[in-house]
Parts: structure tokens; sequence; C-alpha cells
């Protein structure tokens, strides 16, 4: 099987990789030149345009908003037969509109956000909570369990968007409220570190205080595996789907000023991490 995957950057490129080493012969499309030559670099061969990738039984989509993902639906022309796995965050009503445009054109889809983040992308240990035909997603499930662990969520396009929205919701808050307990610690006169170290494990503790606690630490300049603005829009998409459904998401109100905060000083291509800066 041919796979196209659109969007190796830096979650999108180690699960590339993931597919390839299961032994399927993989292309990437990349619009961001450096992100091709990483990708080239790491055995992956990326092409800037759908239009250039050699026609593929998969295609997988790893972009970044919405938006990117109606581009993308935009600049094709044939899929008639090609099963189309959009694993981006990108909400339940935009991966409706999108995926009803390319059944219209001919081809198959499957919902599939996942969760994890880069580390667990470059171990193939994501979570992916699929939705659609089930026959469809046994059809992908070798791609898909290439990169993690397959979760059927619902038989409906949109069905795993909609966990994805409630995990991001959590993610959101935790890392915001992780930033505001580290400020806390260094307000009352501790050395951050040692508080880190020694509440992560107790009741107090999160998977995001784990990973986020020593970024938020390490200062502005450290490696960015998810931005600021990544979390604007996904906070963004929780608020909308919150609004639509009728659901009081105050905490995630708090969390979404601050990635905006964040944003507005100039910090959205960092880290999230970095949202720590916004109580100094």
């Amino acid at each position: 099987m041919n796979v196209t995957f659109i969007g190796v950057g830096a979650i999108g490129l180690p699960m590339a990789l993931q597919i390839k080493q299961a032994g399927y012969s993989v292309t990437g499309v990349e619009v961001v030149e450096s992100n091709r030559v990483r990708a080239a670099d790491s055995g992956i061969e990326a092409v800037a345009s759908f239009a250039e990738a050699p026609r593929a039984q998969a295609v997988v989509v790893m972009v970044a908003t919405p938006q990117q993902l109606a581009a993308v639906v935009d600049s094709t022309k044939d899929v008639a037969g090609q099963t189309w796995i959009i694993m981006s965050t990108v909400g339940p009503a935009s991966v409706r509109e999108q995926g009803e445009r390319l059944r219209a054109a001919g081809a198959t889809v499957v919902d599939a956000p996942v969760t994890g983040g880069v580390a667990r992308a470059k171990t193939g240990k994501l979570v992916i909570f699929s939705s659609g035909d089930l026959k469809d997603i046994d059809a992908m499930r070798p791609v898909l369990e290439a990169m993690g662990t397959v979760r059927v969520t619902g038989s409906q396009l949109g069905d795993g968007q909609a966990i994805k929205v409630v995990n991001q919701h959590l993610c959101s808050v935790h890392i915001v409220a992780a930033a505001e307990a580290l400020n806390l610690a260094r307000s009352l006169g501790l050395d951050q570190a040692a508080v880190l170290e020694l509440v992560e494990n107790g009741a107090g503790g999160s998977w995001m205080l784990s990973d986020r606690g020593p970024r938020m630490l390490a200062g502005t300049d450290v490696e960015v595996t998810s931005s600021i603005n990544i979390f604007v829009k996904d906070s963004d998409l929780v608020a909308a789907a919150a609004q639509e459904c009728g659901a009081q998401v105050p905490l995630l109100s708090i969390a979404n000023a601050r990635y905006r905060q964040a944003a507005e000083a100039g910090l959205g291509q960092r880290d999230d991490s970095r949202v720590i800066e916004t109580w100094k």
C-alpha cells in the first residue's frame, strides 16, 4: 500500500516514520520547505503539494487547522477509491463538512484524531480516536496501528473529533494549571524544580505537569513540540463545540485567555509550556 502523509511537521513526521517502518511506501506533503528537508533527512521523501505526490491508496492528513484541512480538500482532484484518514484536531463540524466533500468525490473517510504528543508519536504509542464505518476503520487498521492504539469511538464522522474536544479541554486546562502552580511555588519562595519533583507523582500530579513542567522551568528557547498558537486554536475549538451544545466551560475560558495573552505577547510560535510567562 502506498501512503501519502499530508503534514510532516513536528508530530506528523514521526507518525509518517512509524508507517514507513511498518513496511509501507510513504510520501510526505509539506508546504514548509525546512520541514521537507527534515523529512528527507529522516528518510521520507516530501513534496510541496498534494498534486506532486504519487497516487496512493491511503491519504493521512495531519495539518494544524480547519482552514488548512479545507485548503487540502480544495486542492484535490481525483480522490475516487482512496481512503482519507483525517488525524488533525479540527473539530467535529470541520471533519464532517470536509469528509462529506471527500465522500461525494468518491473517497472513503475515517475520522481519527490522536493524543499523546510528539513523545508518543516517536514511539508509535499514540491513542487514536477512530470513527466512521467500522469496515473502513478495519481496512486501515494496519496503518493506524503502526502509529498507536486504535480506539473506535463511534460510527459517524465527527465522533472521534468530539472525543478529542474533551481531551483538548483537559489538556488546555492542565497546562495552564501546571503553569499557575509552578508560578505559585516561585511566589512562595520555593525551588520550582524541587516542588515539581515532590508533587508530580502525588494526587496533584498530571501527565501535563510531568511533561510540560520541566520545559516551563527550562526557559523561553525550549524545543517546540506544540506551540502556543496550537493551543489557541484547540481551546477555540473546544469553546466553539461547547457553545454549540450549550455546555458551560468556565475553566476552559480562563485557559483560552492565557494562551491568547501569550500569543499577543509574541510567544505564539514558542512551545505551549511558555504560557507560564504570562505570570511574569
